[in-house]
């Protein structure tokens, strides 16, 4: 097995990932870089790629993947903290979550994009323009999330299928998150931020969904 380490930014290493091939990148890791590191990957039948970062790392790592038809290469992900992907991803952090990532299986589940094609990995927070609160309509396949005025939307992927799950604030109770194939949002504008990434304009819809392929976590 060929295994390749994308060190984020100054993320500390984890002491179980210290001997192995490592390349430096930033905060969010550039294209190019990826496909630097790919050629070296495919000389192997198990390729693994660990992503030692946070989830806009792993969304942009697995966004380029799914853009290139390279889903076929298994990822490990190593945060440091406790970040929206780990806990959907039940992964754990620092040298645990390295640990796993060197000896761990790879698992097939399910791959949740964007109609931008871009991959969402731990949590999307959609509202309306400055942080107003979100007016449209909205479905989680065909139940109704809400209609009219609401604080927020938020989107995560699941480990298992359906694939993606939705939810809205509720004054005094407990988030409750209806689970389907794909979240709709229609609206007169709104401005999502995924894992921790804010869009640079103003949207009439969003969709979230999960793609016709799998990715392979290593877990």
């Amino acid at each position: 097995m060929s295994t390749q380490v994308l060190r984020c930014a100054d993320t500390p290493v984890p002491i179980a990932l210290a001997a192995l091939s490592t390349t430096q990148t930033e905060t969010i890791p550039d294209s190019a870089l990826i496909d630097e590191i790919l050629p070296v990957l495919a000389a192997d039948s198990l390729p693994r790629l660990i992503v030692l970062g946070g989830d806009a790392a792993l969304a942009a790592v697995l966004t380029h993947l799914m853009r290139t038809e390279r889903l076929h290469v298994e990822v490990g992900y190593v945060p440091l903290d406790d970040t929206y992907a780990a806990r959907a991803y039940e992964l754990g952090t620092g040298n645990a979550a390295a640990k796993r990532a060197i000896g761990g299986a790879a698992e097939q589940v399910p791959l949740v994009r964007d109609d931008t094609g871009t991959v969402l990995v731990g949590r999307a927070k959609i509202t309306g323009p400055d942080g107003a609160h979100l007016t449209g309509e909205a479905y989680v396949d065909d139940t109704r999330l809400f209609s009219g005025s609401v604080r927020a939307m938020f989107v995560t992927p699941t480990l298992e299928l359906p694939g993606v799950r939705a939810s809205i604030p509720r004054r005094f109770r407990r988030r409750r998150w209806t689970a389907g194939r794909a979240a709709q949002l229609g609206t007169p504008g709104a401005v999502v931020n995924r894992d921790g990434v804010q869009s640079d304009r103003t949207v009439p819809r969003s969709t979230f969904y999960r793609h016709h392929e799998p990715w392979l976590l290593v877990r």
